[in-house]
Order: C-alpha cells, then structure tokens, then sequence
C-alpha cells in the first residue's frame, strides 16, 4: 500500500424521481409511506481526552459505546450501538455493549484510512487484508466471526462506505490518487469519473450511483488518512463524473445519505451544526440542531 498519506506516526501523536400524483382517496396510504423524520440519534467521534465514540440520543444526552482505537481504524454501525475496529496486530474486533468479539484476522494495520465498514443491516463488517500493493483484497465477516468471503479488490482502501442496497463499497486510494466503487457482487472495481484526488469517503447513496466525497486541489495537503472532524462535501455521479449541486446554505461540513435516498447535509454553526434533510428531488423537507457539544466532534453516523 503507498504511504504517501498514511501516516500513522501522524494521528498517534496527535492522537436521488419523483411520484406521481395520488387521487384523493389515496391520500391516507401515500402518508403513511413518507420516511419519518429523523430525530437527532446520531454517533460521535471526539478528539478530546481518551478520543470516545458515543451515541446521542435527544432525551437522553450521550453515552458512550467505546474510544478510537490508536491504529485510528474504526467505524461505527449504521443502528448507532455497535463498534469495529482494528488491533495492531491486525485482528477486527467488534464491540456491541461490553462484549467484544474477534471476528477476523489479517486486516491491514498501521494505516489509519484503512477503516473497516458495516453493513446496511448492522451485521457484518467489511475490512481491507493485508498486502504489499496499492491494490487489496477487501473480505466481508459477520460480526460474530461467521461466514467470512472475499469480496473483492480494489485500490480503494480507504475510508471505505457501503450502500444501503447492499451491492457495492466505495472507498480513495491510499495516494488520494481517486475513488473506486467496488461490485461485491461481481468483486470488480472500478475507478469513479471526476475525482481527481480525494481524502475521505463518507457515503454512498442506496444503489451506489453517488458518492460523497471530500476532493482535493492538486497543492491541497491530504493529511494523515485519520476521520476529520469535517469536510467540504462534493457529491459525485459515479459513472458520468458529474458534480451534484447541493442545495444548502453555510458551511457545510459533511453528508450523509440515508436508506431511503434522502441526503443529510451538516452545516457549522457559531454555537451548534445543524443537520439540513433533502429529499431525493434536493427539496428541503427537515432541519434539526445537533447538540451543541458535538460542534467539533467528527460525525460517524446518522440513525434513521
């Protein structure tokens, strides 16, 4: 794998058509079909003291579901209450309450983009083994060690996300040298049109066709492959290269796309970010404020 970016030594010290139109008589079915708005659960990463990872709950305030781990790879599920991370030796554990299970060896190390990922359903986690190449070999495991396949290679390792269809993970090159999207079905990869360089991957909409990502200027530095804290957003059409305009106002700071094809846009704020909800027509359907002790800390995920 080229190191251009990823330092380890670096993060340790630091340490979407529209439907038709329903007669009036359907009215009551068509909404109740609508997808409920979110509620605010969402899980943290701080940079603070011991770097915890908790889920916030509006009611209920913050509880903690582990720390980053130093290797700096980790990744939390998509239901907000579980944990995968890697050991330096390699091994993929994962964390759910206070059980903590091994389910893999062989997982690269010592790189911190080279995040394991979860599943849509929250059952099994993806990984990056290891190798000597730019390009690896990428395995999927249940989060209880079963049923462990290959599901590809790709040269991008890094940050890896994977689509609510289920079909396909995206992740950048360790050079920040491009995104690829990876077919689990077919295990080909394929590199993703109009990224030039890139250094995080934070989603993937539900059938794979768009990916968020965080792209780079040719002098722009790529940092230490550690999760940042927050990124200007570009959401790009993988296989035409197009750049999707994201109708949103401020500074934004991430996105993330949910199940359901709705886009979530973080924007900062002076005291608290506020989470803007696009529907699958980029027409604003929610806003709601994220706590304001979460301003500076990187988000991992937004439970639907």
């Amino acid at each position: 794998m080229n190191t251009r970016l990823l330092l380890c030594t670096a993060l340790t010290a630091a340490l979407a058509a529209p439907a038709l139109a329903a007669p009036a008589s359907a009215a009551p079915a068509a909404a109740s079909a609508a997808p409920k708005p979110l509620t605010g659960v969402a899980v943290y990463l701080s940079y603070g003291k011991g770097f915890p990872v908790s889920r916030y709950e509006p009611g209920k305030g913050f509880t903690k579901l582990g720390a980053m781990p130093m290797t700096g790879q980790f990744s939390a599920s998509p239901d907000g209450r579980k944990l995968a991370w890697i050991t330096a030796a390699g091994y993929v554990r994962v964390g759910d309450g206070r059980r903590v299970t091994t389910a893999a060896k062989g997982a690269a190390a010592g790189f911190p983009c080279a995040t394991p990922v979860w599943s849509p359903d929250s059952r099994q986690v993806a990984y990056v083994g290891k190798g000597n190449s730019d390009a690896a070999a990428v395995s999927v495991v249940g989060a209880d060690g079963r049923g462990r396949r290959k599901a590809g290679t790709t040269l991008g390792v890094c940050h890896l996300a994977w689509s609510a269809g289920g079909r396909y993970l995206a992740g950048y090159a360790g050079t920040t040298e491009g995104v690829y999207r990876l077919d689990v079905k077919t295990g080909k990869a394929t590199k993703v049109r109009g990224v030039g360089l890139a250094n995080h991957v934070q989603s993937l909409s539900p059938d794979g066709s768009k990916v968020v990502v965080a792209p780079l200027s040719r002098n722009a530095p790529g940092g230490d492959g550690s999760w940042p804290g927050g990124f200007r957003p570009a959401v790009v059409d993988v296989t035409t290269g197009k750049k999707i305009a994201i109708p949103v106002k401020g500074s934004l700071i991430g996105a993330f796309y949910l199940r359901d094809g709705r886009l979530v846009v973080r924007v900062a704020g002076r005291t608290a970010n506020t989470l803007v909800v696009l529907d699958k027509n980029g027409r604003q359907v929610q806003r709601l404020a994220e706590p304001a002790a979460a301003r500076r800390q990187a988000l991992l995920q937004i439970v639907g």
